[in-house]
């Protein structure tokens, strides 16, 4: 059966199929009840023919959107060029260029860092991040923070804040310490603001300092640098000053879990790069390989204690993701995508400041270049110590929703789901800006009367 007879199904028939097909684990058609026929750049088209905004982008890893030419001919020519499709960890000619570039992209001198190519997945990178980590200091123990995502296996899962994927788990990864993470919006503390984050940074010193704090001395500690589904919360440049200041004095390790924020999604080539910090690992996936699977650990080069064969996987050797990928990277640090993103993403950001003016349910307008979020609440709730008016979790799932009827794709993240997260694609014109906030708007207006 050929493709164009397949389209002229409706969206329900695949849907249908769908849900007989697969797993009751499947989330994003519940949210998009859509079937795919065709995508390019920001847009996708449905069989049925209606034309959508892409503001999800692969939860990030569609850096240059859909189909872009230079991801196209990379795969062009990489099957005709006769390379083995996956190499295993065996080198070739593309894996040594692509290792070379992002090597040159880490912080400081290239000679200083590793390279681990994990599985396709980010989790599976910071799997093996949380080995290589145990296996260097000969410690167990983890630290992470509140809200934090990094993974849905069972160790990454251990160190993730969501609850709702915990509960039903037994046995995950143990010895994982939680320590609350700067969310001025909502501050743990009830302080808000710099005098917020400044007394969580002392709060994290003196709990590791302390000999009587009940917390072992970890082998890592591991963070965003801007929370992505914990609800796109950055960390103050202060923060993660002092995070990096601790952990370096008590020889605990820092990774930066860079699989969503990173590769110039947050106007910064890495998000923590506006902090001026060098961690000792830093975890990357998602656009890594250009949309397709790919994941890495960067590391000090004084951590490579591996044995041979000591974290393995059978599609570390994706040839097809790094000529992706080298197309990506090109595109972002040589082409202009990198500033676009700032151009674009202050559009967008300027954008949903004014709605928010007028949209009293938008609680909070935040985060960086094109990795940006607003937090909706209930504007006839009690206000907290911080003047912050309560979630409203059902109020966000309308207003996703009503941006899906308008032809908009976002996804929701943060506490309770009641953050309307952007992802877009980083070449998003400012055209395509414009209706991003057209689109909201209509949504806002349908959901507020």
């Amino acid at each position: 059966m050929g493709t164009t007879q397949l389209s002229s199904f409706d969206n329900q028939y695949y849907l249908n199929r769908q849900s007989h097909f697969e797993s009751n684990a499947r989330s994003y058609p519940r949210k998009f009840p859509i079937s795919i026929k065709s995508a390019q750049g920001a847009w996708l088209t449905d069989v049925e023919g209606k034309r959508y905004l892409d503001c999800l982008a692969g939860a990030g890893t569609l850096a240059l959107g859909h189909n872009h030419p230079s991801v196209i001919n990379a795969i062009k020519d990489v099957l005709e060029s006769q390379l083995p499709l996956h190499t295993l960890d065996l080198t070739t000619p593309l894996k040594d260029q692509f290792s070379e570039t992002v090597l040159n992209l880490l912080p400081g001198n290239p000679d200083e860092w590793r390279l681990q190519f994990c599985g396709p997945t980010g989790a599976d990178a910071n799997e093996a991040a949380f080995k290589l980590a145990k296996t260097a200091t000969g410690r167990t123990p983890i630290i992470s923070f509140a809200g934090g995502y990094h993974g849905m296996t069972n160790g990454t899962l251990s160190t993730t804040g969501n609850l709702g994927a915990k509960n039903p788990i037994g046995g995950l990864m143990p010895y994982v310490q939680f320590m609350p993470y700067p969310y001025a919006y909502r501050c743990p503390l009830g302080i808000g603001g710099e005098q917020g984050a400044q007394a969580l940074a002392n709060l994290f010193e003196r709990m590791l300092d302390d000999v009587e704090s009940g917390i072992t001395k970890p082998a890592a500690v591991i963070l965003e640098a801007i929370q992505g589904e914990g609800g796109v919360i950055p960390a103050p440049v202060e923060w993660l000053k002092r995070i990096r200041e601790v952990t370096k004095r008590l020889g605990i390790i820092l990774i930066l879990d860079e699989v969503q924020a990173g590769i110039g999604r947050s106007g910064e080539f890495f998000a923590f790069g506006q902090s001026g910090i060098v961690p000792d690992m830093i975890v990357m996936s998602k656009a890594i390989g250009g949309g397709l699977p790919m994941s890495l650990v960067a590391y000090r080069a004084e951590l490579d204690v591996w044995l041979p064969g000591a974290h393995t996987g059978t599609f570390r050797g994706n040839q097809l993701a790094m000529a992706t990928g080298l197309a990506t990277l090109d595109m972002i640090t040589k082409q202009g995508v990198q500033d676009n993103v700032n151009v674009a993403g202050n559009a967008l950001k300027a954008g949903l400041l004014a709605l928010q003016k007028r949209f009293p349910c938008i609680g909070e307008v935040r985060g960086r270049g094109l990795m940006l979020g607003i937090e909706i609440v209930d504007v006839q709730g009690k206000t907290d110590m911080l003047g912050s008016l309560p979630y409203a979790p059902e109020l966000s799932v309308a207003l996703q929703q009503a941006c899906f009827r308008a032809g908009l794709i976002a996804e929701r993240g943060g506490r309770h789901g009641a953050v309307l997260r952007f992802l877009p694609p980083l070449t998003l014109s400012l055209d395509e800006v414009k209706q991003v906030l057209e689109r909201l708007e209509i949504a806002l207006n349908t959901i507020t009367k």
